[in-house]
């Protein structure tokens, strides 16, 4: 009898190692419309890589788990910073979770009707998002940020549906850090 070995995680770096690891890289020019000083969006070279994904390969099954990882670079546009285009989930009452691996941020959190949830990720942080919640990664420190992810494969997810109705808070940088700002 033969002994697979599975794909395994870094929990230091959150980066898995698969031989079917599927990776993507999502840059600022795909990002137009998602920062606010669109002056600023302009300034920077549009093929910059704003964050990365790395997943296993998608199960689409009822019942199946999908399991990736988002890296998300340090870095601002404007004052703005880095953070994942953000999406709600096609079949939108599945939930998913996140892990915080490496790096520090905030994950905001919002409702259909606009209330909006905002909890700090950090090495070690767990993070419930409950069906009907738009969600979006934001990278506030120095270093990469990277959280795992697991969500019901027939979730699905609805970036356009996000990135037209928008989050309704934004993250700054400031000088105590960040500050967070009604948009």
């Amino acid at each position: 009898m033969n002994v697979l070995l599975p794909p395994t995680v870094n929990y230091f770096t959150g980066h898995i190692e698969s031989e079917n690891l599927l990776t993507k890289s999502t840059t600022l020019a795909s990002l137009d419309g998602i920062f606010a000083d669109q002056k600023a969006f302009d300034a920077i070279p549009g093929d910059k890589i704003i964050y990365q994904v790395e997943m296993l390969p998608a199960q689409s099954a009822d019942g199946e788990l999908n399991f990736g990882v988002s890296h998300i670079e340090p870095g601002t546009v404007g004052n703005e910073f880095h953070m994942t285009r953000g999406h709600i989930h096609e079949r939108q009452e599945q939930a998913e979770y996140y892990f915080g691996v490496q790096g520090e941020g905030l994950l905001l959190m919002q409702k259909n009707d606009g209330e909006t949830v905002i909890e700090k990720v950090f090495p070690g942080s767990v993070h419930h998002i409950p069906g009907f919640v738009a969600h979006r990664l934001v990278n506030t420190g120095t270093t990469k940020l990277s959280a795992l992810a697991v969500w019901p494969a027939i979730a699905g997810h609805n970036y356009q549906a996000i990135q037209k109705a928008g989050f309704n808070i934004r993250v700054l940088k400031d000088k105590d850090g960040y500050s967070l700002e009604s948009s």
